[in-house]
């Protein structure tokens, strides 16, 4: 059997918890995915995540509360003005409450991620936060996606019960996007100053990306130490002004999924892998983290998404179970058996 000398190094060096540079990146995101150099390359992200990260798992929820033309205008979501089918509405604040305890009341969540626009009524998210932070238990986290806000905001989210928020540089952002590139940095680099965790995801990946845009966009959560990195995929909206260009295979991305977790090395601060959508392969690739969804959803044009793509909490926890994890992390670090939590989902008696 032949390993490429290049790759047998670095996935050496991987074993032993040294993260790859950007070239050793770039030459791995290059190679065919079903090359057995990319296989293994798989195999020790999956090897050194579990290690790294205690084989426990994340499940987060997300609940899109808002929606209405975007005058961010991607090109690759659901909701861009000029081309999105969605009328504005918002949920109200009864049933975002309702919906965070279907979330929740498993007991095993680690953070319910509230979503909104681009643009968005600030003293409303306020109200909706601290209404979900009296309601949720202590040990789950509250997590925003939303747009682009200062210092000023990120304190005050904060002080309300904010824990972090998903925020990226996207690939080709102010191309195919209508968003300034700085202004995304800025938002940034705001969350961490004011002491919130960094969500960031190399993303949404197209056919047309290259090693080196993928390399350099990732690189950039190393850079900001965000909390979880991920790997999402763009998927093909009907409708979205780049679905035309197609969208990748689960199996090209569970190769970026796997540099991500590797590359990821370079960072302490990074506690968990995410990949987007959801799916097996990538939960064998270095991803410990699966997100549960619930109303609009920017890769869906369903009005709920919980219909349509999203995963309900009941399929993300036999995912994790069918990927092998033993344990699923609450949002104050403690932990429950995972297959005690998936026996008891399914009405059955555990593994004891």
């Amino acid at each position: 059997m032949h390993i490429a000398s290049r790759c047998a190094e670095l996935l050496a060096a991987a074993l032993e918890f040294q993260g790859p540079s950007k070239a050793d990146c770039r030459y791995l995101l290059a190679l065919p995915p079903d090359s057995l150099e990319i296989e293994l390359t798989r195999s020790v992200a999956n090897t050194v995540m579990r290690r790294r990260f205690r084989n426990e798992a994340i499940l987060l929820g997300q609940i899109g509360i808002d929606v209405f033309p975007c005058p961010g205008g991607c090109q690759f979501c659901a909701f861009g003005e000029g081309h999105t089918g969605f009328t504005a509405s918002s949920l109200a604040l009864e049933e975002i409450l309702q919906r965070a305890h279907a979330f929740a009341d498993g007991g095993d969540l680690f953070a319910l991620f509230l979503m909104a626009m681009h643009t968005f009524d600030f003293a409303r998210l306020l109200t909706v936060v601290s209404a979900v932070r009296r309601e949720l238990p202590r040990h789950t986290q509250i997590v925003l996606n939303i747009g682009d806000f200062d210092l000023a905001r990120a304190q005050e989210l904060k002080a309300a019960g904010v824990n972090g928020a998903y925020h990226v540089l996207r690939l080709r952002e102010g191309e195919d996007t209508a968003l300034d590139p700085d202004a995304r940095r800025a938002t940034i680099g705001a969350l961490r100053e004011a002491g919130l965790d960094c969500y960031y995801c190399c993303e949404p990946i197209g056919p047309e990306h290259t090693p080196d845009e993928l390399v350099e966009q990732l690189f950039v959560g190393i850079e900001y130490g965000c909390f979880q990195h991920a790997a999402m995929r763009r998927v093909a909206v009907p409708g979205s002004p780049l679905a035309a260009r197609g969208q990748i295979t689960e199996h090209r991305l569970a190769q970026i999924t796997a540099v991500v977790a590797l590359a990821s090395l370079h960072s302490a601060s990074t506690r968990n892998i995410a990949v987007h959508e959801p799916n097996l392969i990538g939960l064998t690739s270095g991803a410990n983290v699966v997100y549960a969804e619930t109303g609009i959803n920017p890769r869906d044009t369903a009005a709920d998404t919980s219909t349509g793509r999203g995963l309900d909490m009941a399929a993300c926890r036999r995912m994790m179970y069918e990927a092998g994890f033993s344990a699923l992390q609450r949002g104050d670090g403690t932990l429950i058996p995972l297959a005690d939590v998936f026996a008891e989902s399914q009405g059955i008696a555990g593994p004891g």
